[in-house]
């Protein structure tokens, strides 16, 4: 039976947080290195997943995004400079959409928690 998920902020009541390795450790900017996850739903076919997902402040140069992902920040800030050099900043209820391959600079600047929505 499928229903309706409400996403909530503080992770999934049951599973809670998970250590997470999307990161690798060279990219962070501080001595955190904190990355974890919480998956509220994965769709059967694996290409479609959402949830709450926190990282300590890093810095990556994505050649191509790797997948399309809908994010709401619940909270930090995070940067990302285009390759055309524009810079946008994302802070607490901020919604943005990153197409698969494009090709940006992603840099937490202040520990992030957002919602996202991956479809691969």
């Amino acid at each position: 039976m499928t229903k309706p998920i409400r996403l909530l902020a503080e992770g999934h009541p049951e599973t809670g947080f998970v250590p997470s390795n999307l990161v690798a450790d060279s990219d962070f900017t501080t001595q955190d290195k904190s990355e974890t996850i919480s998956s509220f739903f994965e769709s059967r076919d694996e290409k479609i997943s959402v949830g709450v997902w926190e990282c300590a402040p890093c810095r990556e140069e994505i050649k191509a995004y790797p997948v399309d992902e809908m994010m709401t920040v619940i909270s930090g800030a995070l940067t990302l400079t285009s390759s055309d050099g524009t810079a946008q900043e994302f802070v607490a209820g901020d919604t943005f959409f990153i197409p698969k391959g494009t090709a940006c600079v992603w840099e937490i600047t202040q520990t992030l928690r957002k919602f996202y929505m991956i479809a691969e």
